[in-house]
């Protein structure tokens, strides 16, 4: 509180921040740069794989896979916002970032957060219709459809955070500088601002309620119909076969739903600590990593087509 009064008594306006990381980690920035970079290429490899294959091949062009191709580009956003700025860090110890560079890589990992919200609902839904209303699917499930829902959840998670983002960048910024996290986000950015900050964390927590509230109760609802549904059918292998359609999505749902709702849904400000950038780490770069090994990198239908793409590139080098 004292640094901060002298920053504010000398009238010194901030114009860029120091992305701390890890502070008890601080002499480990070799093995953290071994660890997240295969990581960070893992990532990139898989999600793009699989968003190329589910765009390109003619056998992937259904709804489920539609939705699972997105899902694999905005995994590889939600990565690339954060992770290469942490390497650089790791390996050149460039942890600067600018002041406006700062905000727009928040609001662009906000907003990619959302989206992911939106989408795995609309994911659910699509879902609850191949297993619940499966001679009406076709119907439901278009392709002008599932564009608009797509369409939707881009331009809905680009929207939401807007509010909050502009707000936070109209604070003033005096001192100190020093971000306890790997990237720019939201809380830790009040925490510095040399104002009052309880309408931005009012507008804040008030969003981030609605959108993770709201689209962690929409996916619930679907999937406990989905569960009724597949515990009528008397056949066993039939309610094995409907399950493990979903069961990845559920897998995946948990593991972006429950890191964020802790790190989210807050009813203050507080200071971030190191224990907010291990959660972080869940949902920002373990879970896109996780996802298609997950959804679908182990789907006969995505190993079938990784197969035709292969023989065919092979082919055309022969």
């Amino acid at each position: 509180m004292e640094v901060r009064k002298v920053y504010q008594q000398t009238n010194v306006s901030v114009t860029e921040f120091i992305l701390f990381g890890f502070p008890s980690l601080q002499n480990f920035h070799g093995l953290l740069f071994g660890i997240f970079l295969p990581i960070y290429l893992l990532t990139a490899t898989g999600n793009g794989i699989v968003f190329l294959l589910t765009s390109l091949d003619h056998k992937l062009q259904t709804p489920m896979y539609f939705f699972v191709s997105h899902l694999s580009f905005l995994d590889l956003s939600f990565s690339t916002v954060t992770v290469p700025k942490m390497l650089a860090k790791f390996l050149m110890n460039s942890n600067s970032i600018s002041f406006s560079g700062c905000f727009l890589q928040m609001y662009i990992f906000l907003s990619l957060c959302a989206t992911e919200c939106y989408l795995l609902t609309v994911m659910s839904f699509d879902r609850y219709f191949a297993i619940c209303q499966p001679l009406q699917y076709g119907t439901y499930m278009t392709r002008k459809l599932c564009i608009e829902l797509a369409v939707l959840s881009w331009i809905g998670g680009f929207l939401a955070p807007f509010i909050q983002a502009v707000l936070a960048s109209r604070l003033p910024f005096c001192g100190p500088n020093v971000i306890h996290h790997y990237y720019c986000d939201h809380p830790p950015l009040l925490h510095l601002a040399c104002a009052d900050t309880s309408l931005n964390v009012a507008i804040g927590s008030t969003i981030s309620f609605l959108i993770i509230s709201s689209s962690f109760f929409l996916i619930l609802i679907s999937y406990i119909k989905i569960m009724l549904s597949i515990l009528k059918i008397s056949s066993p292998g039939g309610r094995r076969k409907s399950f493990s359609t979903c069961a990845s999505h559920l897998i995946v749902v948990n593991m972006f739903y429950l890191p964020i709702i802790f790190m989210y849904i807050r009813p203050a400000a507080s200071v971030v600590s190191e224990v907010d950038s291990l959660v972080a780490i869940l949902y920002s770069v373990l879970t896109p990593m996780l996802n298609p090994m997950i959804y679908t990198l182990r789907n006969k239908d995505i190993k079938d087509a990784f197969r035709r793409k292969l023989n065919t590139f092979i082919f055309s080098l022969v």
